[in-house]
């Protein structure tokens, strides 16, 4: 049997720190420790080149469990549609009118975040929202 691999979810983004700063929100996670030698982010980017300075930045999961997300600058802009999103799941085991309350008021708390309401979409059982994060990329309350 093949050893699970553990794996990182990377996005090309226009201002690294904000859009991770903006995930941590979503999810819960957190800013890891500067790199070993620099006692704080600051004191890291200033030892940088200027054209490296704020060119990535990366978030965890607090308790280890989920994948790291890691944000890089690049120089174009978003053109299409993701071909990955992801989906914040918060309704699990929920069904109906109460899956959708939650599904609600999770979309309530990141609209002030900075996401945008695309829809939702309610069959009388099953629901999602589809959001747009702070940089326009897709994903989904689910």
């Amino acid at each position: 049997m093949t050893p699970i691999k553990k794996f990182q979810v990377t996005f090309d983004c226009a201002e690294p720190e904000r859009l991770a700063r903006f995930w941590c929100e979503v999810l819960g996670y957190v800013i890891p420790p500067p790199p070993a030698g620099f006692s704080t982010w600051d004191d890291f980017k200033r030892s940088q080149p200027p054209e490296q300075r704020d060119s990535w930045f990366a978030c965890v999961d607090p308790s280890g469990v989920g994948p790291r997300l890691y944000f890089q600058r690049v120089p174009e802009g978003k053109a299409a549609k993701n071909r990955l999103h992801l989906d914040v799941r918060v309704g699990t085991g929920l069904v109906g009118e109460e899956r959708l309350a939650a599904l609600e008021a999770e979309r309530a708390r990141l609209v002030p975040l900075g996401a945008v309401h695309v829809r939702t979409l309610y069959d009388g059982n099953d629901s999602c929202i589809p959001m747009l994060d702070i940089e326009g990329n897709e994903f989904c309350i689910d």
